[in-house]
């Protein structure tokens, strides 16, 4: 390893990450072969102490890197594998998903964040349309230290989220919708546009983006 990174060839794994943010460098997972996934993760488990996380990677190969690599741990419905998860920290989450179809992403927010130390509570079908099933968890959610609010659609969600709780909101949408959703231009679009002063918003579909933001909001509070 030279310059806080290690020169695998076909990878660069930043072995240094950890040192300036506080998180080893996470590994995106399409694209790239089970053999350079376990390669790269060698690499980081090597150069790191805290967890190492690889996203989005379909059930096979997850078999062949848990295979070769040991103690890593796959969650099927995030499609993440993680080794050496992060210890608790005291900064509570709620992953709040509009719908059903929105679980997927939520999942990958939730997995990811207790992944990386953070305590989470999930809150499933609270959408928009029958606004009544939010306001019974109300109360809940303004206990939170930060809320994830994810949603496709229209991406209402989070406005009504944000006009009802003052800790921090992050907002992700999701390509969950028919032909105007636009692939989750529509929803992301209206969370960029919303009324409630002060909403984070995430790349679509990006549950992973929302989890390490709501990390960086922990880590500035210690």
């Amino acid at each position: 390893m030279t310059r806080g990174f290690e020169d695998l060839g076909y990878a660069r794994p930043d072995t240094d990450r950890e040192a300036r943010m506080g998180l080893p460098e996470v590994v995106y997972g399409p694209g790239k072969t089970s053999e350079q996934v376990i390669g790269v993760v060698r690499s980081l488990l090597a150069g790191n102490e805290g967890p190492v996380l690889v996203t989005r990677i379909d059930p096979d190969d997850a078999a062949a890197v848990t295979a070769a690599v040991a103690g890593g741990r796959y969650d099927p419905v995030a499609r993440l594998l993680v080794w050496r998860p992060a210890a608790e920290r005291p900064f509570e989450v709620v992953v709040v998903a509009a719908g059903t179809s929105d679980g997927p992403v939520a999942a990958e927010a939730a997995a990811v964040a207790r992944a990386i130390g953070l305590r989470v509570r999930e809150v499933h079908d609270v959408g928009v349309a029958g606004v009544h099933r939010l306001l019974a968890v109300v109360d809940e959610l303004a206990a939170a230290d930060a809320v994830i609010c994810v949603a496709g659609m229209e991406g209402a969600l989070p406005s009504v989220v944000g006009g009802l709780v003052g800790c921090p909101v992050i907002a992700v949408p999701t390509s969950v919708g028919y032909g105007a959703v636009l692939g989750g231009v529509t929803p992301l679009l209206a969370m960029i546009s919303s009324c409630a002063a002060g909403v984070v918003v995430v790349n679509i579909d990006s549950g992973f983006g929302a989890a390490v933001a709501a990390h960086r909001m922990a880590v500035a509070r210690r």
